[in-house]
Parts: structure tokens; sequence; C-alpha cells
């Protein structure tokens, strides 16, 4: 771009160099022609004061209605300066030269070179135009004399190139970031420039793109539109505009051009509804200069301007320039002046400022008389007093009636803009651009912009693009003979999943899409080719869009636009299942874990030897011979798993065991039923493979969807190519999974599902989901249709509708998922740690507190035995004996006053268990229960019953009698 702007302008400079020879030729020939000599001094003589006398050169084109505004705004701006007492006495006075050149560049040169030549001025106030500027930059660069423009453009040669050009007016580029911000404000995505084919646009239009672009906003295209066209032109640029979706334009053209192009417009329908058109600053000045006609023609249009403030001395201005433009101008509909006119009110008051402060800068002739060149042009020397007021131009700052006046970068500095809206016959206001605020309804919040009156009357704010006027749809088909539920063809007409869905959600669109399908087949049923190259035909041009079981991938996306996914997205694995019931003699052990039935095993006999060791002292079951001893602790300890033990348990601390420990085996009884229910009860239907990397230990085939995408992605997992076979249905699959072709199919969840609805009971998904975002409608890049489409698809796949379209294409059954999850899984030593620990500890308490009360109660055997023996081992003989003689029932009693206390000790004791014979109440020894018939003869024996007789022991008694 920016090397185009620069050849554009090194062309333009030869052209300037041939130009300005055929004017010093012109020259030659004429006599300082250039116009009638209309003169404005700056307030008369003072007596006794001496006055310098400035001049300064204004050409206009009074053929317009901007010369006519602008001569008019000058004028009084000379009355006011010098009425000012302010500037009463200041020692330097402006004279305006005024030339009426018309729109011709020639006569603008001609009649700046007679300006400096013969009128010797100081300063050139204009011109008008772009082009008229182009050569007068260069006579301002030749002289050192400033050229001070209010409503031309820079021309396109920088302002390092023409640093004597100086635009008393806001810079463009301003402009353009204010517009760029306003397409932002309501998010349009793409515009469209429409603009005159002049100077006038040769910076304004790449510094708005260079903005829009900046807010990331697309320009499709550029409309341009020469000065001259006709009814026929601007006809084929409207028509033009109408093939595009775009709706946003931002127009800038002269005022003539713009009411004929806005009339076309209009009656081709595109100042309706749904269009947005943007007048640029230059253009926005028609409202007040043409009237009516542009109203007419130019509703619900968006203007951008300069803000000025409507102070009262704008009031009073405009009221004084109504009065004298009228006067002059009598039958005017004028009433106002434009933005362009008091820029050149405040150019004149700058102008005198910079005399004043300047100083000595009266008028020199320009012209060198020796020097002896061809033409005029070449004997025009530089002005150093000139070029003195220039810099003092640059310094001067005041408050001017437009606002701030400030040269910066050879532009006034731009402040804030101003948005209307064209509705009726006025231009409401309805926001700012501020580069503080950007955006806002009023200069000093940030809040919402008022409401805005379209094109079309309409207050709902358009999308930003509309579907092209006469425009159908090519939407390619793919042909799908395998999996005809997605897409199919009847009688040539598409049907099925896919198309169902595209036509619904096309329905919910606010306007009608007109479209017509069109299959990708070689005419035999067959595709034309792969996916990809019927995804890239969207972008080759051949298609406006692909609608299909259409996967949505990365290097597609490259080069075409993806809607969001109608369907679950994602890539599985499709093996066979076997029944995997095979039961062995040794099945009953699988609910359990080697360690849970080693541990198991470990706390029976612990819990048996627990028992024993507390029951052995008093309970006659746990006493004989030890291998009687033996047998009793596991028999005891392994039958209180089907809870069958008859052993008479009267110790309280070993009853506190038991009642755990049958707790903790109800618990491991009734999860070891469960789980072998489970086994030998539950289907165990198992995949033969469960990765991929099973298939390629095994050199397995690997089956897949042909003309998909699956090639590229079974290589990238490092499947051999040799083992990849292509398939085109579900009967396909079905054969080469059924015979053992393949070991496996790799395909998209949607083709599976619909596999499954027909052979659910044969073949399982398997294996990690692999991420793709499933199906999708391909548009081309940039197409608006994508978010429109997207935005559908949301709404739809949320709908009861699209649940019966996935019921038609999936069936009414659903297959689950047969895999390894569902296998029961044996029972782990770490489920019942828990329940073991808390029998362990209570087991080896009760342990402990037997022991403990068991020495307290023979304390004194370790007394008297300490007196006798000291050593270890003959408290461990006293321990061996107090363990295995215990508290025996059927000893005899004894008569010394040792043992007798020692037996009260036992009887008395809390934790001895009730197996003894009690003492009578009147006797004072201890008495052991007799045999029936036996007994001691005048002694009243009690006898405390025994614990109830287990059921065994009485039907053995029962069968003694």
């Amino acid at each position: 771009m920016e090397a185009a702007v620069v050849a554009a302008g090194a062309g333009a400079f030869l052209m300037l160099k041939r130009f300005v020879v055929v004017v010093g030729l012109l020259l030659i020939c004429t006599s300082g022609a250039g116009g009638v000599d209309v003169v404005v001094d700056g307030g008369a003589a003072v007596a006794g004061a001496v006055r310098r006398r400035v001049d300064v050169g204004v050409i206009l084109d009074r053929s317009t209605w901007l010369g006519n505004i602008s001569w008019a705004c000058m004028e009084l701006a000379m009355e006011d300066f010098y009425a000012d007492v302010e500037h009463g006495n200041f020692s330097s006075r402006l004279r305006l030269h005024l030339r009426d050149t018309g729109p011709d560049a020639v006569d603008a040169a001609s009649a700046g070179v007679d300006l400096l030549k013969n009128v010797r001025v100081q300063a050139i106030i204009g011109p008008q135009t772009s082009t008229q500027a182009k050569f007068l930059a260069e006579l301002g660069n030749k002289s050192l004399v400033p050229v001070i423009s209010f409503s031309a453009n820079s021309p396109s040669r920088s302002c390092s190139q023409t640093p004597y050009f100086i635009r008393a007016a806001w810079n463009d580029s301003s402009q353009a970031e204010a517009i760029a911000s306003l397409v932002q404000r309501f998010n349009w995505r793409e515009v469209v420039p429409v603009f005159e084919a002049d100077d006038s646009n040769a910076r304004f239009i790449p510094d708005l793109i260079d903005a829009l672009r900046r807010a990331e906003i697309r320009v499709p295209s550029r409309c341009r539109i020469h000065p001259s066209a006709g009814t026929d032109g601007i006809k084929r640029a409207i028509s033009s505009l109408k093939e595009n979706w775009t709706s946003v334009f931002v127009v800038r053209m002269s005022y003539q051009l713009a009411l004929s192009f806005f009339q076309h417009a209009k009656n081709a329908g595109m100042m309706s509804q749904g269009f947005v058109w943007i007048a640029a600053y230059g253009l926005t000045d028609i409202f007040d200069t043409v009237g009516s006609p542009s109203f007419d023609v130019m509703q619900g249009v968006i203007g951008i301007k300069p803000y000025v403030q409507d102070s009262k001395k704008v009031q009073n201005f405009r009221q004084r320039w109504r009065h004298k433009y009228q006067s002059e101008n009598p039958g005017t509909s004028l009433s106002e002046p434009t933005t362009s006119g008091l820029y050149a009110y405040d150019t004149v008051w700058a102008l005198a400022l910079a005399a004043e402060k300047a100083g000595d800068v009266s008028s020199v002739s320009p012209l060198s008389e020796e020097s002896n060149g061809p033409t005029d042009f070449d004997r025009i020397k530089t002005s150093q007093a000139a070029a003195k007021l220039r810099s003092t131009l640059l310094k001067i700052d005041f408050e001017g009636i437009t606002g701030k006046f400030h040269i910066h970068d050879m532009n006034l500095l731009s402040m804030t803009y101003e948005i209307v809206n064209i509705v009726g016959k006025e231009q409401r206001t309805v926001g700012f651009w501020m580069p503080r605020f950007n955006i806002s309804k009023s200069l000093n919040t940030t809040a919402d912009i008022d409401a805005i009156m379209w094109p079309g009357g309409d207050a709902t704010t358009p999308s930003g693009w509309l579907f092209p006027m006469n425009k159908t749809l090519k939407i390619g088909v793919p042909a799908k003979p395998g999996f005809s539920g997605f897409v199919r063809y009847e009688k040539g007409i598409p049907k099925g999943f896919c198309i169902d869905v595209f036509e619904e959600v096309t329905k919910l669109l606010p306007y009608k899409i007109p479209h017509h399908y069109q299959v990708f087949g070689n005419g035999k049923g067959e595709s034309n080719g792969t996916y990809d190259d019927l995804v890239y035909r969207v972008y080759s041009k051949e298609f406006d869009a692909v609608v299909g079981d259409i996967t949505i991938l990365a290097n597609r996306s490259s080069y075409v636009d993806f809607t969001l996914p109608f369907t679950e997205s994602g890539v599985r694995m499709l093996v066979p299942v076997h029944d995997r019931r095979h039961k062995t003699a040794w099945t009953f052990l699988k609910p359990l874990t080697a360690s849970l039935w080693l541990g198991t095993g470990a706390f029976f006999v612990f819990t048996g030897c627990v028992v024993w060791l507390i029951e052995h002292r008093t309970n006659e079951e746990f006493r004989g011979p030890p291998v009687s001893q033996i047998g009793t602790i596991f028999y005891f300890s392994f039958s209180t798993l089907v809870f069958a033990h008859r052993e008479r348990i009267v110790n309280n601390l070993s009853r506190i065991a038991i009642v755990i420990w049958l707790f903790v085996v109800l618990i491991l009884q009734q999860s070891y039923t469960a789980s072998l229910s489970s086994i030998l009860t539950v289907e165990q239907l198992q995949p033969t493979v469960t990765s991929l990397d099973d298939v390629v230990r095994r050199g397995g085939n690997v089956g897949y969807l042909n003309d998909s995408f699956m090639p590229n992605f079974l290589k990238r997992l490092r499947i051999d190519e040799s083992k990849l076979i292509p398939f085109d249905s579900p009967d396909e699959y079905n054969e080469a999974l059924s015979s053992g072709r393949v070991a496996v199919i790799v395909d998209e969840i949607p083709y599976l599902k619909v596999f499954l609805s027909k052979f659910c009971h044969n073949y399982t998904m398997v294996g990690p989901t692999y991420k793709f975002d499933g199906f999708g409608f391909a548009f081309p890049q940039g197409s608006p249709l994508t978010s429109e489409i997207s935005r559908g698809i949301l709404n739809f796949t949320s709908s009861n509708k699209m649940a019966q379209l996935e019921k038609q294409l999936y069936g009414d059954t659903t297959c689950p998922d047969k895999d390894d999850s569902q296998n029961s899984s044996s029972i782990t030593l770490h489920s019942f740690l828990g329940l073991f620990i808390i029998t362990g500890v209570s087991s080896s308490l009760a342990l402990i507190l037997h022991v403990v009360i068991t020495l307290y109660n023979h304390q004194h055997d370790f007394r008297s035995g300490s007196s006798s023996q000291s050593s270890w081992s003959g408290w461990l003989a006293i321990v061996s004996k107090m363990f295995h003689e215990g508290d025996n029932p059927n000893a005899p009693p004894q008569n010394d006053e040792p043992a007798m206390t020692n037996a009260n000790l036992i009887v008395d004791s809390a934790w001895s268990t009730p197996n003894h014979i009690s003492e009578s109440s009147d006797s004072g020894s201890d008495t052991e229960s007799l045999p029936e018939g036996e007994g001691t003869p005048g002694r009243e024996v009690s006898v405390q019953g025994p614990d109830p007789l287990s059921f065994s022991y009485m039907h053995s008694e029962r069968d003694n009698y």
C-alpha cells in the first residue's frame, strides 16, 4: 500500500513539472490573467499610526456553495477581528485579494502565480479542491509562501514533502478513527467504502482502511465512482454493491455526485431495511447546502462531522452571516454557514494574529528581475518574510469560533466529532466521538448513544450484512452410498439427517436463503473425490457452501469457515465382543483376592487363639490334651464363619471379642456371596481388543471409512499404511470384523452409532475418544452465514425436533458399551482393612485385660513365690502353673488358708466366670458341686446355674436316656 502511494506521488510530481511548464507558457502570453481582483482591507488607517500591510491571496470557486459561503465568512472575519478592541492597536493589517478561478486546476495555478508576481502576497488561502491544492503546494514550496486550505485534503505527498501546505481543518485520519469506532460499536465485521475517484480521497481511503483493519474489521471490496460518471456508471456501481453480502457502506463524494448516487440507490431498494450508510465529513455538509433534495434521498443515513459547540458567539455569528449572505444572494435557501466556512473564518483570524506576532512581513517582490528563466515560474524566488509568517502561524494557539485553533503536523488539531442521524428534515445528534471516551452519548460521560433511525424507518440495528439480491446458493452435497442415513438421494433429491438439519436451521432464520443442491459425484452413485476435495470446491468458488457429514478439521478450516458442529464429536474403535463367562472348579475363589484370603485366614486363627487364651483357665471345653486344644482353636475359629460354633463362652472379655469378630464375618460373608453371584450370573461380554497398541503389536488390520480423513489420522498414530483397509458401508464393517479380516474399525462416533443400531449385540465401542469437532456446514471464509447458521444450530440442537431426527438416524434401542468396566472385580484386602483393624484391636485389648486381671487376682502367689525363688524361672513357673491349672471346678478343696483366700479372690472377682460353686450365706468354706446323689451332710449347697446347654449337648443327653 505504501509503495503504491509513493509511486503515485512520484507520478504526480512529474505531472506537476510538465503542468508548470504549460502554466509558464500561458503566463508568457498573458499579462497577469488570474481573475478579477477583489480586495478586502483590514480596517482603515488610524491618524498618526503607521500600519504594515500584509497581502494575502484568496483562491476560491465562487460558482459553488462552498466558495460563496467561505468568502462571506472571511469578510466577516476581517470585520470582527479589527473591530475587536484588543486588536485595535495592532501595527499590521491584512489585505485579502480574491481570485475567483472556478474549479479548473490550471486557472488556480495561474492565479497563484499572478498573486505571487503582481500582488506579492505573503500567504495564500485556498484552494477549495485537492486537485488545485496539489499544484499550489508546489508553488508554496518554491516561494516559501504558506498555502492554507480549510477545505482541500492534503496532497498525496507527505507533509514533509509539502511543508508549506497547511490544512486549517481537521485531519482525515482522525475521522477514519471515528468511523472505525462507530462500526466497531455496532459489531459490524465488514465495510465497503464508496467514494469518488479523485484527489480528495487519495489519503482518506487508505487511512480509513488502516483504521478499520486495526479494529479487526474487514474491507472485502471498494467501490470507486468517477467524478464524471453518468447514470449508467452509477447504476453499475450500485449493481456491484447489491451482489455483496456486506450492507455497511462508508460514502464520501461531492454533493452533486452524492445526490445522484443516493437517488439511484433508493430506486434500487438499497435505502431500505438492513442497509447502513455512513456519510464521512466532506459529504455531511450537503444537508446544509443542498437542503431538501438531500434529505429526501438520504433518510436514515449516519453522518460524521466536526463538532462545533453551539455557543452564544456562534449563534450571533450565524445570525450576522445569514443576514449578510441572504442580502448578497437573494432567494437562497441557505440559513447558516457550513463547518468549512467556520474554518475559513478562524483561518483569517489566525493569519491576522500571526502577521502581528511575526513583525515586519510587509510585501516584498517574490520575483527576481535578474533571473533569466524561460517562465515566470522559474523567476519566482523565495520569500524569507513569508517563511517567517509560516513559522509564526504554526505557533498560533487561540480559541476560535470552531473551538481550539492549533496547527499540529500541518493540520488543525482535531478534537471531537459529532454523529448525526438524518430523520425527516433534520440532522439529529445521536452521539459523539472523542479520543478520551470513544463513542458516547455526551461529551462528559461514556453513556451509550441515542437510538438511531436506520434506512427504511427501522429502529433495530442492522446485522451488517444481507443476503445478496437475486442470488441463489449453490450447495455441494457428498455422495454417500454406504451410510445413507446421513445423506442419500431419492429421485435426484438429497435427503437424510444432514440435509434435514440444514433445512430446519435455515427455517429459523428471519430471512429466506434461496439455494439448490448439487451432488459431488461421478454420475454412478460414487463420490467424485475425497471430502477434502469437496471442501476445497468452496474455496475455489465452485460451491457457495457444502452440506453433509463433513468433519470439522484444522486443515480444512484453513481455507473455509465451519459452523458449530451439529453431531457428537470424536473418533473411537469398533471391535467384536466375546463371552468370557468360563467357569472352572476354582471359580469360588475369585470373589476375594489372594491377599484377602490370607488375611481372613490369619484373623480366624488369631481370634481363635485369643478366645482360647481367655477361656482356657475357667472353661473346661477349652482344656484337655494339647492336640485336643489345638483342634478346638481351629474348629472354634473357623466354625464362626457359618455361626456353627458349639463351645460355650463363659468369660465376658472373650464374648466381646467374639461379637465383634462375628460382625466382621457377617460382612465378609455377605460380600463374598454377592461377588460370587455376580461372577456366576452377570453377562461378561468383553472386547477382543482394548487399544490400538494391541492391534499394532499383533499385526492386525485396521478398517476405516472410505474417502474420509482417517488414513492420515491413523498414520499419525503410527499404524502401517499396508494394514489399513477402507470400507463403504455398515454391512462391510460387519463382514470384515466377523470374518477376522480386520481386528478393529476406527471411525467417527456418529457412524459407529449407526452401525451399532443394526449390530448391537456382537460389537462395541472401546478405547479412548480421540477429539474432533463433529460434523459442520462449510462456507467461504468471511461469509456472514457462518455465524448465522451457527446460532441457528445452537437453538435447533436443543429442540425436540433434533431429538426426533437423531431417533430416526440411530434407532429406538440403545447399545451400551461393553468394556472392561462391566467385569466383576475381586474384593481386595484394602476394602476390609478397617474392619480387621477393629476386630484385631478389640481382641488384643480383651486378652491384655484378661492377663492383667488374672495377675492381679493371683498377686499372693507371686509374693509367696518371690520369697522362695527370686529368679525369672520361678515367676514363669508360677504363671505356667496358674495358667494350666486354672480354676478347675473338679479339683479337691484346699484346707490351707492361703488357698482358701485365693479361692475367695477368684469368686469375688467381677471378671470371674460364674461356673464355680457359690458359698452359702452361713458357710465359711468353699464347696464344690457334687454329682447327683452326693453331697456334704449338714451343709446347704447353693449352685449357680450354668449357661444354657447347647442344642447338640441336650440332644446327646436325651439319647442317653
